[in-house]
């Protein structure tokens, strides 16, 4: 394969293409949405994989931890200046599909192959400033962050406490005084654990503290906090900040910590869309005390697609895998048949390829549910929110638990060759299996479920595909 087009095909592989009983392109356009996004992706996939640039001159697996970083920001750079700089690039698609194609596993993936330094700024830290804060915050922080002049992450969970958000120690304190918030954290456990870009990349973070007032605890609330210094990058008083250290994957993706020592922020830094604290401490309380989990609910629903997009990928290793691969003469002279036409082969594949059709009738249809309850929260009405916290918890809950498993499945149907880095089924399953207990683990579900958070979308999997 030469910049995304294949010079040969092996003839095994050749032949089970060519007696495809299906229209090919019409199951590739509904996959991607559309003939036009089929169309666009490919244009994306010729531009960026044919870019010098974005190319590794040494495999990944051969660098050291500091130099795969650096490798993986360089490029996350790259990316992010043709995406603000190149006409091409702009033309073709436009802002934020560029970049949902550029940071999600598909194409990101490809060029970002152990995690995107830069993912969590675009994923999270935009997403949270648009949710929460105001419009006069909004066209402060917004244009900086999207040009790339600050670099910021989303920093909620804490070495003691993640999914249990009320549990949050990290608090902010409101001085009438000064009109500052200041930000601490009371003990090692309430030190920020695992945000993304936080160890060496972000300078800015969205932070969920609990807000105190007047004396009164009004809970977790984000307020957006400047790290480093923009210039020396150096980390500001009052913060402590570092890496958590290598992981099971995604080791370029510069995780953190983040703690805090009586660190203050101007009382502006509340990102107060939902809620506010006025000059004289008065506490202004959101609508929906729900509200603040927004910026979760959309990162909930983009892990339903980026989890069945590894697993597409997966599985059409597998599959390529399974038409070229022989094994095991069964009738002496005859050859050895191709591993895809024995059943037990075809009991690990088959279902894995279904799964992935589910996944999408479902993501698609939280996602359609998650833009319009969020525009009837624009209009004030806030009756589908509950709903939409539990369905989006338990269907990424399943999504990740079915394609993690899904993907290991792939890998072993690909036997020893599988476990090879150069398959890059290694790489996809400790990526997909991260979204397991990243945002929630999957066993501990929202408090607005009121039943398992499997059954509600195994039911939602079964009603749409059939």
């Amino acid at each position: 394969m030469v910049h995304g087009e294949y010079k040969y095909c092996v003839p095994d592989l050749q032949k089970e293409r060519d007696n495809c009983p299906f229209d090919k392109e019409e199951v590739t356009n509904f996959i991607d949405g559309g003939k036009d996004k089929t169309n666009l992706r490919r244009k994306l996939e010729k531009y960026f994989l044919a870019d010098p640039e974005l190319q590794d001159k040494l495999s990944p697996d051969y660098l050291s931890h500091e130099d795969r970083y650096a490798n993986e920001l360089r490029k996350a750079v790259c990316v992010v200046r043709k995406l603000n700089e190149d006409e091409n690039v702009q033309h073709l698609a436009g802002e934020m599909e560029g970049i949902r194609m550029l940071m999600g596993s598909g194409l990101g993936a490809a060029i970002n192959k152990d995690g995107n330094p830069l993912a969590v700024h675009y994923a999270m830290f935009l997403p949270a400033i648009m949710g929460h804060g105001t419009l006069e915050q909004q066209g402060i922080w917004m244009s900086r962050a999207w040009a790339g002049e600050i670099i910021g992450t989303y920093a909620q969970t804490e070495l003691g406490h993640g999914t249990f958000l009320r549990g949050l120690e990290t608090t902010a304190t409101y001085d009438e005084n000064t009109e500052e918030f200041i930000l601490h954290s009371p003990t090692i456990s309430s030190y920020k654990w695992w945000p993304g870009g936080l160890a060496k990349t972000a300078n800015y973070a969205v932070v969920m503290a609990q807000l105190y007032a007047k004396g009164k605890c009004h809970g977790p609330h984000p307020f957006m906090v400047q790290l480093r210094d923009e210039e020396t990058h150096e980390s500001l008083p009052g913060i402590k900040v570092g890496e958590i250290g290598p992981r099971l994957g995604l080791n370029t993706n510069d995780n953190g910590y983040l703690g805090f020592n009586h660190h203050r922020i101007p009382r502006f830094n509340m990102l107060m869309r939902f809620s506010q604290v006025l000059k004289d401490g008065t506490y202004v309380q959101p609508p929906n005390e729900k509200l603040a989990y927004g910026t979760m609910v959309f990162v909930r629903v983009a892990i339903c697609f980026d989890t069945l997009r590894q697993l597409q990928r997966a599985v059409t290793i597998a599959t390529r895998y399974s038409a070229v691969r022989r094994q095991s003469e069964l009738v002496p002279g005859q050859g050895e048949p191709q591993i895809i036409e024995y059943q037990t082969q075809q009991f690990k594949i088959l279902p894995q390829i279904s799964s992935i059709f589910a996944m999408i009738f479902a993501s698609r249809f939280i996602w359609e549910t998650y833009n319009e309850v969020t525009g009837n929260i624009q209009q004030g009405n806030l009756d589908s929110l509950p709903e939409l916290h539990a369905i989006s918890c338990g269907l990424k809950a399943l999504c990740t638990l079915d394609s993690s498993n899904g993907v290991d499945i792939c890998r072993r149907a690909c036997g020893g060759h599988g476990y090879l880095a150069s398959s890059n089924l290694p790489r996809i399953w400790t990526g997909t299996t991260a979204g397991e207990t990243y945002e929630g683990e999957n066993t501990v579900y929202n408090e607005s479920c009121t039943s398992s958070p499997i059954f509600l979308p195994r039911v939602l999997y079964i009603t749409l595909v059939t």
